[in-house]
Formats: C-alpha cells, structure tokens, sequence
C-alpha cells in the first residue's frame, strides 16, 4: 500500500498500482515524503475525492492499536509500544538532585509556590501526560496521510474497589482500608498486628519498622508494598544476613488500571478539541462492545483486529501487513554519569547527535534488510537491531556497510506479516 498526499499536503485515497507510482516518481511527478509507511507526495494539481475512513483506536497503558478503514478494505494497521521508563528516570533524577543538593548546600529555605498542579488545572504526572500525548501523536501521523472522516476510541473504566472487593456497594466504597489511622504505617502496624511478618516476634527486638518489599522507586508507598519487619530483621536484612520469606510478596498493582481510568477523558476531549472542528467525527466506545464484535467476526484478540473493530468496519479485508511502532526517548539531558571515577571524575553522559552522520533510532539497510541503529561508536561500529531487540550477529557493524534509510525522530517503525 503506497499512502499519496496531494500537492498542497492533502492526504488522498491510497494506491496498490506500484508500476504507475514508479513511473511517477521516474518522471518527477511525485515525490517521497516517507519511506514507513511509503507515501508520496504529487508535484502537480490533482482531484480531491476520497471514501470514508473511519479510524478506531485502541487506547492502552502499554499498547496502542488503531485501524483505518473502508467498509470494504483496511488501509492502515498498526501497534504501538508507549514508553514505561519515565517513572524510573524522573525517580533516579530526584535522586541526584537531592544528592547534588545534600553535597553543596545541605540546608535550604524550603519552597512550595512552585508546584505546577497549583497552577494549570487539569495537569497530568509526566508518565501520564506522555502516554496521552503519543495516543495524540499516532491520530495526528495518521489523519496526515489518509483522509480520516471519523474517529472512534476506546477507553475503559475500572472500579479498583471492585476488583479488590467483588461484594462492595453503598456507602463503603467511602469507608477505605485505612479509615480511622492517622496514616499508612499506623494502619499497617495494626494490619499486621504489630508483629514482625519475618522471624514473628523471635528476635525480641521491640522496635518495629515498615519495610519497602520492592523500593520505593518502583513500588511506591502503598500498602499492598509495605510490611512490618522489626529492626533487628530490618537491618539485617539490608545488610544483606536476613531473607525475608517467600510467601511475602508485593500485592496487585494498579498502576495501568488507574492510568486508564485518568486518560480516559483527558485523551478523548482532546481528540474532539483538535478534530470536531475539521470536520471529523469523533465518537466513543467501550470494550465490551468491541468484544461482541470481534466474537461475532471469528477474529484474532489482537490490539490491531480489536482497533479494526472499533472502527466499525470488523469484515473489512487485511492487506497481509501490519506496522508495529515503539515510541523512543526523543532527548537526554543529563549530562553526567552518577558513577565517579578515580580522582573524583565524572564521566559525561552525553555524545555527539551525529556519529559518521548517523543518529541514534535512525533506519538502515544492511543486506537487503531494514535494521535500526540502537548504539553508535567513534570507531564507525554501530549496534543495529531489529524492532524487537534481534541483534543482526554478536558483534557491531562498521558504518561503510550500512546505508542510511531514513532519520527517525520520536517512532521506530517497521513493517511485518500480519
């Protein structure tokens, strides 16, 4: 499928007659715009008419799948990967603030009329707000290469309470775990019924802690991550002579059933904000209606089949390939290492943007292949991997072998089977 956008940057209908787009391209009457998806542009004055193409999205915490289609035909299929690493990055980065802070000026004033929530209404945590902005983004690179008369997405709403306690109703979604305790590690002292859950009272030690099953980093404060632990176990724990048991584990998480439950709306009147005023119809759904659908059609449970659904065209024909994208780290601002070197060194975290004039994530051909750039050396021996991670043979590749398909910005792309 070769994507066209007119002279005046217009997305048309997409063409299969590969023979006419050569020739086109031969004779200067296009030009190539992308190469994944392939799209070309038209150097001359063209018709506008177009079909309908309805695109539904798959709105996920991890996982985005969204479908352009025709009644009769798909046009446009795709899975896209979000980024999980920016709670982990903003973590370590509060780490070596308070570090460097602690390091130079051990005591400052304290601030708190710069919080940004107190300012905009309506703010998002910045792993939220990226999801929600990549949903947007992957609407937007399609709307600019097919004529979109409607937009479709589905969001989810889940009732945590309900999950945790099937036989909750009234008024006791208001009466929580932790009514009536001043704070988490009252209420877990009692929970736990003030005893150490590792050696149960046989240290003697009185003193009792609340203890971080996984870090704080990555597991937060609540309580399904937080257990009593005395500090004869606590210390000896850390200090690496005590094991806790293995029945003690870290409870449920939440994380992906609450971000949904917060972009449902932030990204869906966002959608409408931008599109209703073009012209476009916006519309939501939800999944059991996608379910139904997808069970009445004999299709796969896929994030791309279930997107083909949404968009209301479930018996629309395949065109056998489908794009799996993976949203990348656009910057990388620290500019050292944490780890110092001899003579109190630190060693710089930051490298050139272009390496023998490649980029990191940039796309490549090697042996007739699409492979795409994940490390970069000054020598010219680059890592190249596939999307999923495959690396091409255990060594690096020298530059002079590679040739240059397209720099990539925010999106790895690459198309396969469906």
């Amino acid at each position: 499928m070769v994507y066209v956008i007119s002279k005046t940057g217009q997305p048309l209908m997409p063409t299969e007659r590969y023979g006419k787009v050569r020739r086109m391209l031969k004779s200067n009457n296009a030009k190539v715009v992308r190469s994944c998806p392939f799209t070309i542009q038209l150097m001359y004055e063209s018709t506008t008419h177009t079909q309908p193409v309805s695109l539904g999205v798959d709105a996920g915490s991890k996982t985005i799948g969204v479908s352009a289609t025709t009644e009769s035909k798909v046009l446009y299929e795709s899975e896209v990967t979000l980024r999980n690493d920016i709670v982990d990055l903003l973590s370590t980065r509060r780490q070596n603030r308070r570090t460097r802070r602690n390091r130079k000026t051990r005591y400052r004033q304290p601030r708190f009329n710069n919080r940004i929530h107190s300012k905009n209404k309506g703010w998002l945590t910045p792993s939220v707000q990226n999801k929600v902005d990549t949903h947007l983004k992957i609407v937007e690179n399609i709307t600019k290469i097919l004529p979109v008369s409607k937009i479709t997405v589905e969001v989810a709403s889940f009732d945590i309470q309900k999950i945790k306690n099937p036989d909750i109703e009234g008024t006791e979604y208001q009466q929580g775990e932790q009514l009536n305790f001043w704070n988490v590690r009252e209420y877990i002292l009692f929970r736990d019924g003030h005893k150490c859950q590792c050696c149960k009272g046989k240290s003697k030690d009185k003193v009792l802690n609340v203890h971080h099953i996984e870090s704080r980093k990555t597991g937060g404060d609540t309580p399904d991550n937080l257990i009593t632990l005395c500090e004869t176990c606590h210390k000896g724990y850390h200090n690496g002579i005590v094991k806790l048991p293995k029945d003690i584990k870290r409870g449920k998480s939440f994380k992906d059933a609450a971000f949904m439950g917060i972009m449902r709306w932030a990204f869906y009147n966002k959608v409408k904000e931008i599109y209703i005023p073009q012209g476009i119809e916006v519309n939501l759904t939800y999944g059991y209606l996608t379910k139904n659908t997808r069970i009445a059609h004999n299709l796969p449970k896929t994030h791309h089949t279930d997107a083909r659904c949404i968009s209301g065209n479930p018996s629309a024909v395949s065109t056998g390939e489908i794009f799996y994208q993976k949203k990348v780290r656009c910057h990388n601002r620290q500019i050292h290492k944490s780890t110092i070197l001899k003579g109190g060194r630190k060693k710089l975290n930051q490298a050139p943007k272009y390496v023998k004039g490649y980029k990191l994530f940039d796309a490549v051909r090697y042996g007739n292949k699409r492979y795409t750039i994940f490390g970069r050396r000054e020598s010219g021996f680059f890592d190249i991997r596939t999307l999923s991670g495959e690396k091409v043979n255990k060594g690096s590749i020298s530059c002079k072998k590679l040739k240059l398909i397209s720099h990539q910005q925010s999106f790895i792309t690459e198309r396969r089977p469906a």
